[in-house]
């Protein structure tokens, strides 16, 4: 005698703006999106650290660390337990990365919108850069043959 389940399918998970994420490839999603956050390192309900600084990497590997220094954040999304999405007041979402009894706010100080409009300016910067920089070699190198002639 065998038993089969029904082949009943459940839908993924649809989280606006508050909810909890344990799916590691979620987490880093959404994390990676972040440019300038606030972070609050709290580990039993007791400050340990906080300041601002921006999130370099978001990476999902469960022999590294996340790390926290010179203002630079790197994320590992297998640090943390679950992410829980919350407002504040303002209904501003933040980040809650959770493990045991520590957790990591981060609280956005730009939007995603806003980091690439950056990164796109940034590179329209360099490309300029680099324009200006072959034009001038170009001149020299046009100048230094037609001082050769004479």
């Amino acid at each position: 005698m065998s038993h089969h389940l029904p082949d009943t399918r459940i839908p993924a998970p649809c989280i606006i703006n508050t909810g909890i994420i344990v799916n590691k490839l979620d987490m880093r999603r959404l994390l990676a999106d972040l440019g300038r956050v606030h972070y609050i390192y709290t580990q039993e309900g007791q400050l340990q650290s906080e300041g601002d600084g921006d999130v370099m990497e978001v990476f999902a590997n469960p022999q590294r660390s996340t790390l926290v220094a010179n203002q630079a954040l790197y994320l590992n999304v297998h640090s943390f337990d679950y992410l829980e999405l919350k407002q504040s007041p303002q209904q501003e979402t933040y980040f809650d990365l959770m493990q045991e009894s520590m957790c990591l706010r981060l609280i956005p100080l730009s939007t995603p919108l806003q980091e690439r409009r950056e990164r796109n300016l940034n590179v329209s910067a360099i490309e300029a850069m680099m324009e200006q920089v072959l034009s001038a070699r170009w001149d020299a190198e046009i100048d230094d043959d037609t001082s050769e002639s004479f």
